[in-house]
């Protein structure tokens, strides 16, 4: 499954930055070894649902330990048999677009 999640803690820092907390929440992600990426609004990871779904719970523990409010917004493509989707999914769209990265 791929899964799409940010995460904040609905209090901020005096300049209203959350990227500390955000860190904590990528650091995790990134040292669970799941195929991973982030963006600007959104972190994605690829693995088995119980793998991924315990990862995002973690972050939202370490992203509470910033504030007592948590916001997740979550988004999962459930395709049982598909792995390396995480890349696919985009070159097949670059593929069509006459634009392949490989």
């Amino acid at each position: 499954m791929l899964v799409a999640f940010s995460i904040a803690p609905a209090s901020t820092d005096p300049d209203g930055s959350v990227s500390a907390a955000v860190a904590d929440a990528i650091r995790i992600v990134r040292a669970s070894g799941l195929p991973n990426e982030t963006n600007a609004m959104f972190t994605n990871i690829e693995g088995e649902w119980d793998e991924v779904m315990a990862v995002v719970k973690e972050c939202v523990d370490a992203v509470a330990a910033h504030a007592d409010r948590v916001s997740l917004v979550l988004k999962a493509d459930i395709r049982p048999g598909h792995t390396g989707q995480l890349t696919a999914k985009v070159e097949r769209v670059n593929q069509r677009l006459g634009e392949s990265t490989t």
